[in-house]
């Protein structure tokens, strides 16, 4: 590889390196205030407007000038009557006061790996820490109508427990001759549906607008977090669109659609509202205050004649982004399965899932599936990777010559060059042949990555000794095995140490520039790329340990077969 090369490929490496290591270890700060709901009303033909906004919660209203205080998600769940859920997936409740679905646990998935810990709790009601919630309801231009709202008590008739084989009831009757109607079902994983219905018998015809709102607290850290998207995202009619917590203003930006989803999306977890093809449904998106975000939409206004119904359905996910299951629900909703972040190299990060827990399955350890994944890998690598390990082996056996050569033309570049040039046809070596495994793993690393930071599957999946989440750094690390405090930079894991000494003795084999600065700098990456994995998924790191130690046995052959010292 010449050095023109060399010094571009560095420094697009090292730019990569800095970009994601600032994004992802020094998060910008924002403080977290109490939570707000609001839910844009418009007018009554549904198309959304921003100069008047309709308070959905107003008791959730509270501005705090300091730091916030939360309320105890225990003592909330008590205030209120609730109606139970529950299927293998998820356990909960619904609050009937509002019909809001504010108390959602994972019943498959743990907070910590600690014994004790509990489920992870996607949904939580308002003013509690991470505060998620969801609800569904009704707008109308004719103020004189009492619609249901946040502070109305639903009744629940016929089934008292939200199962996959019962299904419930929600009513409440507006005192006007209206009845709302909520009929809420559940599959065996996360999909609700809702069919909401009004009943007129009020003796003359009205108009309403069926609404939702998905409202979330989110945490600095996590907003400007950016190794995965979290935010926004949907597949509004037909196309993706992803909206990052960071970039969102308190002007909402908003979408219509007919068909689709949209969801309010988190590394592993997601809340969704999901449209049947031909609804019709306007879309917003916005930041009500620092920390807090909503997702509301609003369908085409229904026009009920006294005496007779009208009903409008949707859907709502609450749960775990499982692929495999994402996977099964888009032959239904389509695209679906992008709700996970499979980034730019979906095409290979969305095979390499599947390659690993078709791995896992036959292993039943996904650390075992990691490394024998990375030597299928290099297995396949190996042709282009011994054409480039040959070529290599050349430049390193006529280094001296080029060490002579510029000693020779040391005032004379051009000169250099032109011989340097024919040295290299004489030896038939091609000083660029070297970036073409550079070129193939750099997509690799990508798609690997992602998928260890993207994949339920791999979370607190277990390794052997102290490795106990492969999703997680190296929980091993200097200030834990030596009890000497170090800089959170600085305080490296033993794989991560393990991963920089191969990538030392891998660049010890490489032929070295010829260029004084050239050459150190190559010398200190090795001390770089160590500092930059302490903070990645362990398994990303053992995945690339085996991969330098099989490259290097596989130049060391190569090298002493064309009689390299």
């Amino acid at each position: 590889m010449s050095e023109d090369l060399r010094s571009f490929y560095t420094a697009v490496i090292l730019s990569v390196l800095v970009v994601v290591g600032v994004n992802y270890f020094f998060p910008r700060q924002q403080p977290v205030e109490q939570q707000e709901v609001t839910v844009i009303k418009g007018s009554a033909d549904g198309k959304i407007t921003t100069e008047e906004i309709a308070q959905v919660e107003k008791s959730d209203e509270q501005n705090i000038a300091a730091e916030p205080v939360y309320e105890n998600v225990e003592e909330v769940l008590q205030k209120d009557a609730r109606l139970p859920v529950e299927n293998n997936a998820i356990s909960g409740s619904i609050r009937l006061k509002g019909a809001r679905f504010d108390n959602i646990l994972l019943s498959k998935y743990k907070q910590t790996l600690d014994a004790d810990s509990g489920d992870v709790e996607l949904m939580a009601p308002a003013k509690t820490k991470n505060a998620f919630f969801g609800e569904y309801g009704w707008l109308s231009a004719d103020k004189n109508i009492n619609l249901p709202n946040a502070d109305t008590v639903w009744t629940v008739v016929g089934n008292q427990r939200l199962t996959p084989e019962t299904p419930v009831t929600l009513e409440w009757e507006n005192g006007q001759g209206i009845k709302f109607i909520n009929v809420i079902s559940l599959d065996k994983n996360y999909l609700f549906t809702i069919k909401q219905t009004v009943e007129n018998n009020s003796g003359m015809e009205i108009s309403l607008i069926p609404y939702g709102l998905l409202s979330k607290t989110i945490p600095a850290d996590q907003i400007t977090r950016s190794v995965v998207h979290e935010g926004f995202s949907g597949v509004l009619d037909g196309k993706l669109q992803e909206i990052k917590f960071a970039s969102l203003k308190e002007e909402p930006k908003t979408y219509e659609t007919t068909g689709g989803w949209v969801s309010i999306t988190e590394k592993y977890w997601f809340g969704s509202f999901i449209f049947n093809d031909s609804y019709q449904a306007n879309i917003s998106v916005r930041k009500i205050k620092d920390g807090v975000f909503q997702l509301d939409y609003k369908g085409l206004p229904l026009k009920v004649q006294s005496g007779s119904s009208a009903s409008v359905s949707t859907r709502l996910y609450a749960g775990a982004k499982e692929i495999k299951l994402l996977d099964k629900y888009a032959e239904d909703i389509k695209k679906f399965d992008l709700n996970v972040d499979f980034g730019w190299y979906y095409f290979l990060t969305k095979p390499f899932f599947y390659a690993l827990d078709f791995l896992y399955g036959f292993l039943g350890n996904m650390g075992w599936a990691i490394l024998l994944f990375a030597a299928i890998l290099r297995l396949l690598m190996f042709p282009v990777a011994n054409k480039s390990y040959e070529n290599m082996s050349k430049m390193k056996k006529i280094q001296p010559k080029i060490m002579a050569l510029q000693a020779m033309y040391k005032d004379d570049k051009m000169a250099l060059q032109r011989a340097t040039m024919e040295l290299y046809k004489r030896e038939k070596v091609n000083p660029a042949s070297g970036c073409l495994p550079m070129f193939i793993q750099i997509p690799i690393f990508f798609s690997l990555y992602k998928v260890l930071n993207i994949a339920i599957e791999i979370r607190q999946a277990p390794f052997i000794g102290w490795v106990k989440d492969l999703s997680a750094p190296d929980p091993l690390t200097i200030s834990v095995w030596s009890h000497i405090p170090m800089p959170s930079m600085l305080d490296i894991g033993v794989w991560p140490l393990i991963y920089g000494l191969t990538m030392l003795l891998q660049t010890k084999l490489n032929p070295q520039p010829a260029n004084k600065d050239q050459a150190r700098m190559f010398m200190l990456m090795p001390i770089v790329f160590t500092i930059m994995f302490a903070h990645f998924a362990v398994g990303l790191v053992i995945y690339w340990i085996l991969n330098n130690i099989l490259s290097l046995i596989q130049q060391k052959v190569i090298m002493h077969k064309n009689g390299v010292k």
